[in-house]
Protein backbone atom coordinates (compact mmCIF):
# COMPACT_ATOMS: atom_id res chain seq x y z
CA UNK A 1 0.00 0.00 0.00
CA UNK A 2 2.77 2.46 0.95
CA UNK A 3 6.33 2.47 -0.38
CA UNK A 4 8.89 5.02 0.82
CA UNK A 5 12.17 5.32 -1.04
CA UNK A 6 15.16 7.42 0.04
CA UNK A 7 12.96 9.83 2.00
CA UNK A 8 14.58 12.89 3.51
CA UNK A 9 13.08 15.78 5.46
CA UNK A 10 14.54 18.73 7.29
CA UNK A 11 13.65 21.67 9.50
CA UNK A 12 15.53 24.61 8.02
CA UNK A 13 19.09 23.38 7.57
CA UNK A 14 18.72 20.56 10.09
CA UNK A 15 18.27 17.17 8.46
CA UNK A 16 15.86 14.96 10.43
CA UNK A 17 15.14 12.08 8.03
CA UNK A 18 17.98 10.55 6.02
CA UNK A 19 17.25 8.24 3.12
CA UNK A 20 14.43 6.35 4.82
CA UNK A 21 13.12 3.22 3.06
CA UNK A 22 9.96 1.58 4.34
CA UNK A 23 7.20 -0.65 2.96
CA UNK A 24 3.69 -1.17 4.35
CA UNK A 25 1.54 -3.96 2.97
CA UNK A 26 -2.24 -3.78 2.80
CA UNK A 27 -3.98 -4.70 6.10
CA UNK A 28 -0.69 -4.83 8.00
CA UNK A 29 0.06 -3.32 11.39
CA UNK A 30 3.56 -1.84 11.24
CA UNK A 31 5.35 -0.69 14.39
CA UNK A 32 8.01 2.02 14.31
CA UNK A 33 10.13 2.22 17.45
CA UNK A 34 13.14 4.24 18.51
CA UNK A 35 14.42 6.73 21.07
CA UNK A 36 13.07 10.25 21.50
CA UNK A 37 14.38 12.50 18.74
CA UNK A 38 14.99 9.62 16.32
CA UNK A 39 12.68 11.14 13.69
CA UNK A 40 9.61 8.94 14.13
CA UNK A 41 7.11 11.79 14.45
CA UNK A 42 8.71 13.62 11.52
CA UNK A 43 8.30 10.50 9.38
CA UNK A 44 4.57 10.33 10.17
CA UNK A 45 4.19 14.05 9.52
CA UNK A 46 5.94 13.65 6.18
CA UNK A 47 3.71 10.73 5.18
CA UNK A 48 0.57 12.72 6.06
CA UNK A 49 1.86 15.80 4.23
CA UNK A 50 2.13 18.11 7.24
CA UNK A 51 5.92 18.14 6.83
CA UNK A 52 7.52 18.49 3.40
CA UNK A 53 9.89 15.91 2.00
CA UNK A 54 13.27 17.29 0.95
CA UNK A 55 14.25 14.20 -1.06
CA UNK A 56 13.02 10.76 -2.00
CA UNK A 57 9.56 9.48 -2.86
CA UNK A 58 6.32 8.46 -1.15
CA UNK A 59 4.15 6.10 -3.16
CA UNK A 60 0.58 5.24 -2.11
CA UNK A 61 -1.37 2.60 -4.01
CA UNK A 62 1.13 2.85 -6.86
CA UNK A 63 0.87 6.65 -7.18
CA UNK A 64 3.54 9.20 -6.31
CA UNK A 65 2.10 11.47 -3.57
CA UNK A 66 5.38 13.11 -2.50
CA UNK A 67 4.15 16.59 -3.45
CA UNK A 68 0.45 16.03 -2.68
CA UNK A 69 -1.11 18.47 -0.18
CA UNK A 70 -2.07 17.15 3.26
CA UNK A 71 -5.83 17.65 2.71
CA UNK A 72 -5.63 15.69 -0.54
CA UNK A 73 -3.91 12.83 1.30
CA UNK A 74 -6.81 12.68 3.74
CA UNK A 75 -9.19 12.36 0.80
CA UNK A 76 -7.31 9.34 -0.56
CA UNK A 77 -7.38 7.68 2.85
CA UNK A 78 -4.28 8.70 4.85
CA UNK A 79 -5.44 9.84 8.30
CA UNK A 80 -3.20 10.91 11.18
CA UNK A 81 -3.78 10.86 14.95
CA UNK A 82 -0.87 13.08 16.04
CA UNK A 83 1.36 12.97 19.07
CA UNK A 84 -0.05 15.10 21.88
CA UNK A 85 -3.68 14.58 20.74
CA UNK A 86 -4.29 18.15 19.48
CA UNK A 87 -8.05 18.10 19.93
CA UNK A 88 -10.00 21.32 19.41
CA UNK A 89 -10.58 22.16 23.07
CA UNK A 90 -13.44 24.70 22.84
CA UNK A 91 -15.45 22.52 20.44
CA UNK A 92 -17.63 19.67 21.65
CA UNK A 93 -16.48 16.07 21.42
CA UNK A 94 -19.02 15.43 18.67
CA UNK A 95 -17.93 18.50 16.69
CA UNK A 96 -14.34 17.27 16.88
CA UNK A 97 -15.49 13.95 15.41
CA UNK A 98 -17.42 15.65 12.62
CA UNK A 99 -14.28 17.63 11.75
CA UNK A 100 -12.56 14.30 11.13
CA UNK A 101 -15.10 13.67 8.37
CA UNK A 102 -14.82 17.12 6.77
CA UNK A 103 -13.76 15.69 3.40
CA UNK A 104 -16.78 13.37 3.19
CA UNK A 105 -20.30 14.02 1.94
CA UNK A 106 -21.96 10.66 2.73
CA UNK A 107 -24.12 11.80 5.66
CA UNK A 108 -25.68 8.43 6.44
CA UNK A 109 -22.28 6.72 6.52
CA UNK A 110 -20.82 9.53 8.63
CA UNK A 111 -23.61 9.00 11.18
CA UNK A 112 -22.94 5.25 11.16
CA UNK A 113 -19.20 5.81 11.69
CA UNK A 114 -19.98 8.19 14.55
CA UNK A 115 -21.96 5.46 16.31
CA UNK A 116 -19.22 2.90 15.57
CA UNK A 117 -16.67 5.15 17.28
CA UNK A 118 -18.98 5.71 20.23
CA UNK A 119 -19.30 1.93 20.56
CA UNK A 120 -15.49 1.60 20.62
CA UNK A 121 -15.06 4.47 23.09
CA UNK A 122 -18.32 4.72 25.11
CA UNK A 123 -17.00 7.59 27.26
CA UNK A 124 -17.00 9.81 24.15
CA UNK A 125 -20.74 9.28 23.73
CA UNK A 126 -21.31 10.07 27.39
CA UNK A 127 -19.43 13.36 26.95
CA UNK A 128 -20.44 14.12 23.34
CA UNK A 129 -21.79 17.59 24.14
CA UNK A 130 -18.95 18.66 26.43
CA UNK A 131 -15.97 20.73 25.24
CA UNK A 132 -13.13 18.44 24.24
CA UNK A 133 -10.79 20.43 26.46
CA UNK A 134 -12.60 19.15 29.55
CA UNK A 135 -11.69 15.52 28.83
CA UNK A 136 -8.89 13.71 30.62
CA UNK A 137 -5.68 12.95 28.75
CA UNK A 138 -6.76 9.39 28.05
CA UNK A 139 -10.18 10.49 26.84
CA UNK A 140 -8.56 13.07 24.55
CA UNK A 141 -6.38 10.31 23.10
CA UNK A 142 -9.49 8.26 22.39
CA UNK A 143 -11.02 11.30 20.72
CA UNK A 144 -7.92 11.88 18.57
CA UNK A 145 -8.04 8.27 17.35
CA UNK A 146 -11.79 8.39 16.75
CA UNK A 147 -11.46 11.69 14.88
CA UNK A 148 -8.88 10.11 12.54
CA UNK A 149 -11.21 7.13 12.03
CA UNK A 150 -13.99 9.48 10.93
CA UNK A 151 -11.94 10.10 7.79
CA UNK A 152 -12.43 6.43 6.82
CA UNK A 153 -8.67 5.74 6.72
CA UNK A 154 -7.13 3.20 4.44
CA UNK A 155 -3.84 3.98 6.19
CA UNK A 156 -4.04 5.11 9.82
CA UNK A 157 -1.00 6.86 11.32
CA UNK A 158 -0.93 6.61 15.13
CA UNK A 159 1.72 8.68 16.91
CA UNK A 160 2.41 7.68 20.54
CA UNK A 161 -1.20 6.76 21.43
CA UNK A 162 -0.27 5.50 24.91
CA UNK A 163 2.09 8.33 25.89
CA UNK A 164 1.48 9.67 29.40
CA UNK A 165 -1.48 7.41 30.12
CA UNK A 166 -2.19 5.27 33.20
CA UNK A 167 -1.67 1.50 32.71
CA UNK A 168 -5.41 0.72 32.51
CA UNK A 169 -5.88 3.35 29.79
CA UNK A 170 -2.83 2.07 27.92
CA UNK A 171 -4.46 -1.37 27.87
CA UNK A 172 -7.70 0.15 26.56
CA UNK A 173 -5.88 2.01 23.78
CA UNK A 174 -4.01 -1.13 22.69
CA UNK A 175 -7.27 -3.11 22.74
CA UNK A 176 -8.69 -0.49 20.38
CA UNK A 177 -5.65 -0.76 18.09
CA UNK A 178 -6.06 -4.54 18.02
CA UNK A 179 -9.75 -4.12 17.14
CA UNK A 180 -8.84 -1.78 14.25
CA UNK A 181 -6.39 -4.37 13.00
CA UNK A 182 -9.21 -6.94 12.96
CA UNK A 183 -11.19 -4.51 10.81
CA UNK A 184 -8.29 -4.74 8.33
CA UNK A 185 -7.33 -1.09 8.61
CA UNK A 186 -3.66 -0.67 7.65
CA UNK A 187 -1.83 0.94 10.58
CA UNK A 188 1.57 2.56 11.09
CA UNK A 189 2.09 2.77 14.85
CA UNK A 190 4.78 4.91 16.48
CA UNK A 191 5.03 3.91 20.11
CA UNK A 192 7.45 4.40 23.04
CA UNK A 193 6.02 1.24 24.62
CA UNK A 194 8.11 -0.88 22.28
CA UNK A 195 7.28 -4.17 23.98
CA UNK A 196 3.52 -3.72 23.50
CA UNK A 197 3.90 -2.38 19.96
CA UNK A 198 6.17 -5.18 18.75
CA UNK A 199 3.92 -7.81 20.35
CA UNK A 200 1.01 -6.91 18.04
CA UNK A 201 2.95 -5.84 14.92
CA UNK A 202 3.15 -7.81 11.68
CA UNK A 203 6.34 -5.99 10.72
CA UNK A 204 8.47 -3.47 12.57
CA UNK A 205 11.20 -0.93 11.97
CA UNK A 206 13.73 0.59 14.36
CA UNK A 207 14.74 4.19 13.73
CA UNK A 208 17.88 5.92 15.01
CA UNK A 209 18.95 9.49 14.18
CA UNK A 210 16.67 9.74 11.17
CA UNK A 211 17.52 6.38 9.62
CA UNK A 212 15.99 2.91 9.64
CA UNK A 213 18.61 0.67 11.22
CA UNK A 214 16.69 -2.59 11.75
CA UNK A 215 13.58 -4.24 10.36
CA UNK A 216 11.80 -7.55 10.66
CA UNK A 217 8.66 -9.13 12.02
CA UNK A 218 7.44 -7.93 15.40
CA UNK A 219 8.37 -11.31 16.87
CA UNK A 220 11.88 -11.17 15.39
CA UNK A 221 12.61 -7.74 16.83
CA UNK A 222 11.20 -8.74 20.23
CA UNK A 223 13.89 -11.42 20.28
CA UNK A 224 16.68 -9.21 18.91
CA UNK A 225 19.34 -8.60 21.58
CA UNK A 226 20.09 -5.08 20.37
CA UNK A 227 16.39 -4.13 20.53
CA UNK A 228 15.90 -5.84 23.88
CA UNK A 229 18.77 -3.94 25.49
CA UNK A 230 18.07 -0.53 23.91
CA UNK A 231 14.27 -0.35 23.90
CA UNK A 232 12.80 -3.12 26.06
CA UNK A 233 14.97 -2.71 29.14
CA UNK A 234 15.87 -6.40 29.15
Amino acid sequence: MLVIRGLGSQYGRISVLRSVNLVIGRHQLIALVGANGAGKTTLLRTISGVQKASSGQIEFDGKDITQLRADKRVKIGICHAPEGRHVFGPLSVEDNLHLGAYSRADKAEIAADLERNYAMFPVLKQKARLPAGTLSGGQQQMLAIARALMGRPRLLLLDEPSMGLAPLLVEEIFNAVTELRKRKITILLVEQNANAALAIADQAYVMETGEIVLSGSGKELLGNERVREAYLGI
